[in-house]
């Protein structure tokens, strides 16, 4: 039978506003290893993986079957451009 992994350390508030930021203005959609090393602080990688999970749980993040991160909270300026230039756009401004 196997035992569920036990969480060493649940991350701060801070930190996962860390992780929410630095997805957030990474210039395209890292993956998951390259966000990691990216962080301005060092994070456990456990931890690291903790916030990415809660982050996903609550709608804020896709992770990709390649491991790419994509923000997708109502905040992201790369979704309101695309929907902005969506051609369902184009016939509401008339």
């Amino acid at each position: 039978m196997k035992t569920p992994k036990s969480i060493l350390h649940y991350p701060r508030l801070d930190t996962v506003l860390m992780i929410e930021d630095a997805i957030k203005k990474h210039p395209d959609y890292p993956k998951k290893m390259q966000l990691w090393k990216s962080l301005p602080k060092k994070v456990q990688y456990q931890t690291f993986q903790l916030v990415l999970k809660y982050l996903e749980d609550s709608n804020k993040i896709f992770i990709t079957k390649s491991k790419q991160i994509m923000w997708a909270y109502a905040d992201n300026p790369k979704l309101r451009k695309l929907l902005k230039n969506a051609v369902g756009a184009r016939w509401q401004k008339t």
